[in-house]
């Protein structure tokens, strides 16, 4: 409402027009201030970047998992995307005054979600607070793309962004169908001890969830590294190297997390019986199209970085 009120417009290409054209009434801009401070609490809020991600780790736990991996996934692409073309596409203009603010809440988020996510005890409170850390990364993304918003050339933010918006994704559904599995098998239980012996008895699935963790945390010939990568490298171009080392500091904490639920998978016996268990078709189709889609891009990661590209130059 408040950057209607100063645009006079809640269509994209207007508002853009209206700045290139300085057609707003003297007291307006900081009407417009205004209003973008509240649109970046309500997006901030949607992706559940700190200060603003108290609800996720509750909501994680307690929803359905199918539901929670909707959320962590679908939901928080949606609300990136929204918030690519409201700052980056819409208010160019403005991106001295936004960005400091998102390096802010890219800061917190990966500082804050990463440590308290290595000292969880149950696995989707652990992947709640690894969100916050991801958007953590891709708020790393957004500051660098604000850069160059507005130019007539875009520089490697935005392309990184989406492009980990979707192997993101893809490791998150991997996750927690994974994480669906264990449960359904433990009464709902999807603490730590849930996945002590899980190699012994569901072998294949086992080693999908590794593939879905060390690709979250990062290790090179997975799609977690492009991701990670292609961030990072933006933040270096534009010369944000305070916040590109803060990353690179934060996915080192994080890999403890990843390395936590590995170690109670494959080492740590079981309290139940060894006995081998079937694994559902389609929750374990999903699982291996997730794991071999994030060994392939992890290899062969061109083709998904020119499509990036490629949707980049659309969007604007």
């Amino acid at each position: 409402a408040l950057v209607y009120g100063g645009t006079q417009s809640t269509n994209i290409g207007e508002i853009i027009e209206s700045f290139q054209n300085a057609v707003l009434l003297d007291g307006n801009d900081t009407i417009v201030l205004a209003g973008i401070a509240m649109l970046l609490v309500g997006l901030a809020f949607k992706v559940a970047a700190v200060p603003f991600h108290v609800w996720t780790p509750d909501v994680y736990q307690g929803a359905p998992t199918s539901v929670t991996a909707f959320m962590a996934s679908v939901g928080k692409a949606g609300a990136f995307a929204a918030m690519l073309r409201v700052l980056v596409i819409a208010l160019p203009f403005h991106r001295d005054d936004w960005r400091p603010a998102i390096w802010v809440l890219a800061l917190l988020s990966l500082v804050i979600g990463s440590a308290l996510a290595v000292v969880q005890t149950d696995v989707k409170r652990m992947l709640a607070y690894s969100s916050i850390s991801h958007a953590g990364f891709i708020l790393v993304g957004v500051e660098a793309a604000g850069h160059d918003a507005g130019e007539p050339v875009l520089g490697a933010g935005m392309p990184s962004v989406l492009t980990y918006l979707l192997l993101y994704s893809v490791l998150t559904i991997g996750s927690f169908a994974v994480v669906a599995i264990v449960a359904r098998s433990n009464g709902g239980d999807t603490s730590l001890d849930a996945f002590k012996g899980l190699a012994a008895r569901r072998p294949a699935l086992t080693l999908g969830l590794t593939v879905f963790l060390l690709a979250q945390a990062g290790v090179p010939l997975t799609s977690g590294f492009v991701a990670k990568w292609g961030v990072i490298q933006a933040a270096v171009e534009e010369e944000s190297y305070a916040i590109a080392i803060i990353a690179m500091i934060a996915a080192v904490i994080a890999a403890f997390l990843y390395l936590r639920i590995m170690v109670n998978a494959w080492l740590e016996p079981s309290a139940e019986s060894t006995e081998r268990e079937a694994v559902p078709f389609a929750t374990g189709f999903a699982v291996v199209l997730a794991a071999a889609f994030t060994l392939f891009v992890g290899v062969w990661p061109g083709w998904l970085l020119d499509a990036a590209d490629t949707v980049t130059q659309y969007a604007r």
